[in-house]
């Protein structure tokens, strides 16, 4: 654990302001729900909650299932960081940040779709070499959880109606099973 040498004081309704540098860091928004754990030793540590997360074996099975189907490489994040990929090599992207470009489509609510065959939406902040040709928000309950992505293929075969209506789909399949 790192010690940021910030002190806060629990107020008379038992709250405490996380400071704004940290927020900003850990990208953590107003509304963010955040998991609390606590050791034994007298620690409290805060956790941003992701309810995708929670399915992180479920999500790897159907990444390796959309990406066998599609011929294209697929990754499935949550609000920050990518918790499931396939086709391409693990190391390189899971666990990673999200880049802003698919920050801001999960928070628009919108879709992206390259047709153009450039070089897309890059997927994760300091990594150039994957490109996303096809990003679906998953949504639930009126909030943006996670998205479910198509990465560029080495072959330059282009995203059509078929692989918007596959990632579609996972991504309404993904959002029913975390309100289950």
């Amino acid at each position: 654990m790192k010690a940021t040498g910030i002190v806060r004081r629990i107020d008379d309704l038992g709250r405490v302001v996380i400071p704004k540098e940290i927020r900003r860091t850990m990208r953590i928004r107003e509304g963010d729900p955040l998991e609390i754990f606590t050791e034994r030793d007298g620690e409290v540590i805060f956790k941003k909650y992701s309810p995708i997360g929670e399915l992180s074996n479920f999500a790897m099975q159907y990444a390796e299932t959309l990406s066998k189907t599609s011929g294209f490489p697929t990754v499935i994040t949550d609000k920050d960081s990518v918790i499931a990929v396939s086709g391409v090599p693990k190391k390189e992207l899971n666990e990673k940040r999200i880049s802003l470009d698919i920050e801001k489509i999960m928070r628009d609510k919108t879709t992206f779709v390259n047709h153009s065959g450039d070089n897309g939406a890059p997927v994760v902040d300091g990594v150039d070499k994957y490109n996303a040709s096809l990003i679906w928000p998953i949504i639930s309950e009126g909030d943006s959880i996670g998205s479910v992505v198509f990465l560029s293929n080495e072959e330059g075969k282009q995203v059509g109606e078929v692989e918007e209506k596959l990632v579609q789909s996972a991504a309404g399949f993904l959002s029913k099973q975390i309100m289950e």
